[in-house]
């Protein structure tokens, strides 16, 4: 598969209703087609097939690069996959599309795929600890969103807690921040850390929950 033909796939695929939607909603300045995510993610599952990863990294960093939305979905549907063999160059490639985040869904998506190698490899982590500093909303945003699977383990490990509590450092670092977007991502983090460790969730609450937002922070304690 190459990058124009995938493309010309996603292309043939489009709606302009649904794509003139997604750039209203969406509002990133960048070509939108209309095809739905069940879609991509169909195309992109067929894609793969048969490639090897120097093969896939390729393509998605084609795809990514085409700035075209339903595209850079697909160029993360390429690498999320839980088990990749030799798999730092797929990391590597989601790391260098952080700084390109300016819209939730194709952050989302992204992250998606560096959540897997992430777990892949919790020494990564360190990497997403510089995100959480950064001057640009959409990077601090997606220090909580990668590590989103420290939300939801019932036996962690001592080092699983250990990161639980790192990020709940970041967290308690931007708890003031004034940015929708972030406020979300940090109540969504805790509200899924409170199904699974309550008593972790409610002393930051305690300590840090009136700095949030009020939709924040009744969100946060949704499960508590």
């Amino acid at each position: 598969m190459t990058p124009e033909a995938a493309v010309a796939e996603l292309r043939a695929a489009g709606n302009a209703e649904r794509a003139a939607g997604a750039a209203a909603y969406h509002k990133a300045p960048r070509d939108y087609l209309g095809v739905k995510v069940p879609e991509i993610d169909d195309m992109a599952r067929r894609w793969r097939e048969g490639m090897d990863v120097p093969a896939r990294v390729a393509l998605a960093s084609a795809l990514w690069d085409t700035n075209i939305h339903e595209a850079r979905i697909a160029a993360a549907k390429l690498l999320t996959q839980a088990r990749i063999k030799d798999d730092e160059p797929v990391w590597r490639l989601v790391v260098s599309w952080v700084p390109d985040f300016d819209a939730w869904a194709i952050a989302d998506h992204a992250c998606d795929a560096g959540r897997r190698r992430i777990e892949a490899d919790p020494r990564r982590i360190g990497e997403a600890a510089g995100w959480a500093r950064s001057p640009d909303m959409w990077t601090r945003r997606a220090a909580p969103v990668i590590t989103q699977p420290w939300t939801k383990q019932n036996h962690p490990k001592p080092q699983d807690l250990a990161i639980r509590d790192r990020v709940l450092g970041w967290a308690a670092g931007y708890a003031d921040d004034p940015e929708w977007f972030i406020q979300k991502a940090i109540a969504w983090w805790l509200r899924d850390l409170s199904k699974h460790d309550a008593a972790r969730v409610g002393a930051w609450l305690a300590q840090h929950g009136d700095r949030l937002k009020p939709f924040a922070r009744k969100e946060a304690g949704k499960y508590l």
